[in-house]
């Protein structure tokens, strides 16, 4: 992986990533910066109307802005639709944190079998088992363990104590921050009179292109058929997404969320964190789940769903956990007052709960 420069002229920048330059192209950049108070050398940038009073106070020595930002700001200025989006790709040329030197640790321990592509490195106590492919340009960081067989594609990173399971698949840039479990046994029991008994978890986990998967997520691997994590997933950290699930092209899902075995879910999907997603349901593509959520039943159309209590006043919510409790007791009133005046009988939907009265 090719070392950040130090500092990079501003009309370089403004090439390597499409930008209009409006200002001194020789003015070199080291770093970047918040836009208030900023920092001599760093690039900053405005994406956010209200923060366009700073923009006559920012001591940095470039920032990136709208068209419309531009034509009143009188300093160094890039040009861009979107400034966040500009400001995220020219923030990577100064990312150190990625440098690694290509070279194999005297610790790690790499099976003769094992083939690795230029450009690697393995950390401190790494292990890479038989019959493991390593793409160019990858880093396997410190106590990461690689099993056999396993394939990883060019330019990824597994940060560190990162397990990959074997046979699993993981993409070109797959991105694997510390602790998390690819292709762990999936949570397959079969009941007997003599207690559970272990159901053989035979298939894998198959990761795409572009994958980024957070700290101490878990994804289990399939009992027959694989679980597979298309291109251009985000992980947030400590997610558990449970055997033979798929998860679309594009989707994100935010820490805490618990998917159970066997579900899908579409592609450009947006989950919130901590929700909670039951097994063999089907969520199509462009669907939003609000944090805290509980999904019981396939979500068969784009929308945004929600089912958790939003945080509010702690008398409101007392009295609304008491009028929830005296439920059961109007329940029993209506059916009185509905057999005294020999009414139909509310009727429940179709999972057998009361309706709504």
């Amino acid at each position: 992986m090719p070392a950040a420069t130090a500092a990079i002229a501003l009309g370089v920048l403004a090439e390597r990533h499409g930008l209009e330059l409006r200002g001194d192209p020789a003015t070199l950049i080291d770093g970047v910066c918040a836009l208030a108070p900023g920092q001599p050398g760093r690039l900053g940038f405005c994406a956010d109307p209200k923060l366009r009073p700073q923009l006559a106070v920012t001591q940095a020595s470039a920032v990136i802005v709208t068209a419309r930002d531009a034509d009143s700001f009188g300093g160094n200025r890039l040009v861009a639709a979107d400034p966040a989006v500009a400001f995220a790709a020219v923030a990577r040329d100064f990312d150190r944190a990625e440098e690694f030197p290509a070279v194999f640790h005297p610790s790690a321990t790499i099976d003769p079998s094992a083939r690795l592509g230029e450009g690697c490195g393995v950390g401190p106590g790494a292990v890479i088992e038989a019959d493991v492919e390593i793409g160019a340009g990858s880093y396997i960081g410190p106590n990461c363990i690689v099993r056999r067989g396993a394939v990883i594609g060019d330019g990824a990173r597994l940060e560190a104590q990162v397990y990959i399971g074997p046979d699993c698949r993981l993409g070109a840039r797959a991105r694997l921050l510390p602790g998390a479990v690819i292709g762990g046994r999936g949570f397959g029991l079969a009941r007997t009179r003599a207690g559970w008994i272990e159901v053989p978890q035979l298939g894998r986990v198959v990761i795409g292109d572009d994958v980024e998967i957070g700290a101490n997520t878990t994804i289990d691997r399939g009992a027959l058929d694989d679980t597979v994590i298309e291109d251009g997933v985000k992980l947030d950290n400590q997610i558990q997404i449970a055997h033979n699930c798929r998860i679309g092209a594009g989707t994100a899902i935010a820490a805490c969320v618990g998917i159970a075995g066997s579900t899908t879910i579409g592609r450009n999907c947006m989950i919130g964190g901590a929700a909670g997603i039951g097994g063999h349901l089907e969520i199509v593509d462009n669907v939003v789940v609000l944090g805290l959520a509980m999904v019981t039943k396939s979500l068969t159309a784009p929308g945004v769903y929600g089912s958790g209590q939003p945080a509010q006043p702690a008398r409101e919510w007392r009295r609304e956990v008491a009028r929830i409790r005296r439920l059961p007791k109007l329940d029993e009133r209506l059916a009185a007052i509905e057999k005294l005046l020999d009414m139909t009988p509310s009727t429940g939907d179709e999972n057998g709960e009361q309706g709504d009265f």
